[in-house]
């Protein structure tokens, strides 16, 4: 019997819509094409696991740079990039009813920060594990560990709902249930099979 639901957050319960960073970075000759090149510019890795804090990344972008910018336009861009997604918001608080919900997801604090104050992230689920509190990222097992400690898990009675497969994966190793997401009602519809009131 499932007795606890873990999502991650990114293309999960928030979409990701990065046109505005990487508009900016291109408007002042910085070498990123897409977000994966931006991503290795900056090694975004180290932010999401709490090893450079949110001004050491917007410093990082601005080095990228061939042309003047403040931090202040690369912070406020850098956030603008979410925007909810309101089937797997009302899926998630639906769920708090009945069962343990945890949020799980690869983050640094900048992003973390934003989403708790401007769409009330936290509130979503009974306790949130971001990987920069951790110190480790998905896939890695230290940070499912860390969890199952944190939230009490049973693997079990434990279903993960992220949209990587290495990440489910990676959870399943660990014993857990896993559903990779790629729509809400075929998430929903893995939820129900799972024997989940979804």
């Amino acid at each position: 019997m499932i007795r606890a639901i873990v999502f991650d957050v990114g293309r999960v319960i928030v979409r990701l819509d990065p046109r505005p960073i990487l508009e900016l970075m291109q408007e002042r000759a910085a070498d990123c094409r897409d977000l994966k090149s931006l991503i290795q510019g900056i090694a975004l890795d180290e932010h999401e696991c709490g090893r450079m804090s949110g001004e050491g990344l917007v410093e990082r972008m601005r080095a990228l740079t061939r042309l003047p910018v403040t931090p202040e336009e690369l912070r406020a861009k850098w956030l603008d990039m979410f925007e909810l997604e309101p089937d797997m918001v009302e899926l998630a608080q639906r769920l708090t009813a009945r069962y343990r919900v945890y949020l799980l997801s690869n983050v640094g604090d900048l992003h973390w920060d934003h989403l708790c104050q401007q769409h009330g992230i936290d509130r979503l689920a009974h306790d949130a594990l971001p990987s920069y509190v951790a110190g480790v990222m998905k896939p890695d097992a230290a940070i499912y560990a860390h969890a199952e400690r944190r939230f009490a898990l049973q693997p079990a009675a434990t279903v993960f709902i992220d949209d990587r497969g290495e990440n489910v994966d990676a959870a399943r190793a660990r014993g857990w249930h896993g559903i990779v997401h790629a729509s809400f009602d075929a998430t929903r519809a893995k939820l129900r099979a799972l024997g989940v009131d979804a």
